[in-house]
């Protein structure tokens, strides 16, 4: 315990990620290949949601007109801006259209939200690094500050839950950017800890704008911004800003009695490779808790297509993180809204066989359809799909949805324990993940463009042989 104004050493949990992020090898070659389908489809979201005008009006230089020479891309626009900013950016692209991957445990998250930063910090370096004539950074090391900010991020939402205590789990999107980008950037073990220490000394975000009544569009770019934060973090750490050592232990300013309950924080594992190798890939533009509701209204879309006045109910069994996230009653206000409402996408996928970013346009909602459907479906906890979803040997994410058909004495039924992203179903899911980031570049880019972008992303081995600024140079519109 401190005394006085005796300086502490740092915070265990401080040096713990810094000491992994500086030190710990990875040894498996799965990870790697995983990290690169994560940094291909992230990017592939990225290019999608700039068709959308609310996301394209907040991709742009902070000062109309200003660029930065030898800064970072901007994928899939022709801005080049210093890292902070080109971070913003991207990470608002990937995550806009809620199509990113997910890593769900005690809380949510989109590891993948780290990716605005991770690419940013690269491509600042590695374009400074060749222009002082020295070796740039490869897509290699992109890989394995990917595969460290997904551990990272993972080990914390595993068993410690920022919701529980009213705020947003984006804060582990700074936490882990600022300790990935400090290393990129060449910052010391301790460099590496001053900018973890004030990630923390941010503290939390209130969560407001993901819940009902103020579902909106900060939802999709709290992540670009909390990845750009922590650049800027590690930014003043390598340029020499202290740190704050006990920055979550000190009593009562610290970030444990301030701010989470006067409770530590507890691990379930070490940290390596497992989140990375664990993330679920997302087909349906939609909240990840009610991924396989929307597959099983698709199953069942062709019995109701056509019968959809004949549906007396629907009951949808879920678990009980979907009911504290994506259980919406009454009117919903904008897209944001939309897509984390369960009945919302179950609906539009058992009328139109598909759940697609259009479908939660104002436009596209105010079919009247949607909302008689809507209105009919009941949202219940399975206890058995809520005990799987924490289970570490399964983490399904389970629903199942009963259709009582009037004048029928049999209900329809399908259930789904797994989504299609999971890794139980990744053989499967990989084809069908290459196809979907050839759609989404192909929004963008002109045909030689897409090839040479499809080229570079198919071998695992000139991936990653790849320099950084190289790779990025194919996504310039």
């Amino acid at each position: 315990m401190n005394s006085g104004n005796t300086r502490p050493a740092p915070d265990s949990v401080l040096t713990d990620i810094a000491d992994y992020v500086t030190s710990f090898e990875i040894a498996s070659s799965d990870a790697y290949t995983t990290a690169r389908y994560c940094v291909l489809d992230a990017l592939g979201c990225a290019i999608e949601a700039l068709d959308y005008p609310e996301c394209a009006n907040l991709i742009a230089p902070p000062v109309s007109g200003m660029s930065c020479a030898n800064g970072a891309r901007v994928p899939g626009t022709s801005f080049e801006l210093d890292p902070v900013n080109a971070a913003f950016s991207l990470g608002t692209m990937i995550r806009w259209l809620d199509a990113n991957d997910s890593f769900t445990a005690g809380d949510g998250s989109h590891p993948s939200d780290n990716l605005g930063g991770i690419l940013a910090t690269a491509d600042y370096v590695s374009q400074r690094r060749v222009a002082e004539r020295k070796s740039p950074l490869l897509m290699r090391d992109v890989l394995t500050a990917t595969i460290k900010a997904y551990e990272i991020v993972g080990m914390f939402v595993l068993e410690n839950s920022f919701t529980a205590v009213g705020c947003d789990h984006a804060i582990m999107t700074r936490v882990a950017t600022a300790a990935v980008a400090a290393q990129m950037l060449g910052g010391s073990r301790d460099e590496i800890v001053n900018a973890l220490s004030n990630a923390w000394a941010d503290g939390l975000t209130v969560k407001c704008y993901r819940q009902a009544p103020n579902t909106g569009t900060r939802k999709n770019w709290a992540g670009g911004d909390e990845s750009a934060r922590g650049v800027r973090l590690a930014l003043l750490a390598v340029r020499g800003d202290m740190g704050y050592p006990s920055v979550l232990t000190a009593k009562k300013f610290g970030f444990y009695e301030a701010l989470f309950r006067g409770q530590p924080f507890r691990f379930q594992r070490a940290y390596g490779s497992y989140v990375v190798e664990n993330v679920l890939f997302k087909f349906v533009a939609a909240g990840m808790h009610a991924q396989t509701a929307v597959e099983c209204a698709l199953e069942l879309h062709p019995q109701v297509r056509d019968r959809l006045g004949e549906i007396e109910s629907i009951t949808l069994e879920t678990q009980k993180a979907l009911i504290g996230i994506m259980h919406k009653e009454g009117p919903l206000h904008n897209a944001a809204d939309r897509d984390h409402c369960a009945q919302y996408v179950v609906s539009i996928a058992l009328i139109f066989g598909r759940v697609s970013p259009t479908d939660f346009e104002d436009e596209f909602a105010a079919d009247p359809r949607i909302d008689a459907l809507r209105s009919r479906i009941s949202v219940v906890e399975n206890p058995r799909y809520t005990e799987d979803f924490h289970r570490p040997d399964k983490r399904s994410s389970a629903n199942a949805l009963r259709i009582r058909m009037k004048g029928s004495a049999q209900d329809l039924f399908a259930e789904a324990e797994f989504p299609l992203g999971h890794p139980r179903r990744r053989e499967r899911a990989l084809p069908m993940l290459e196809a979907k980031f050839k759609a989404s570049i192909a929004t963008r880019f002109a045909p030689k463009q897409q090839q040479r972008i499809i080229e570079a992303g198919r071998d695992q081995a000139r991936f990653e042989s790849m320099p950084v600024q190289e790779f990025l140079e194919l996504f310039v519109a």
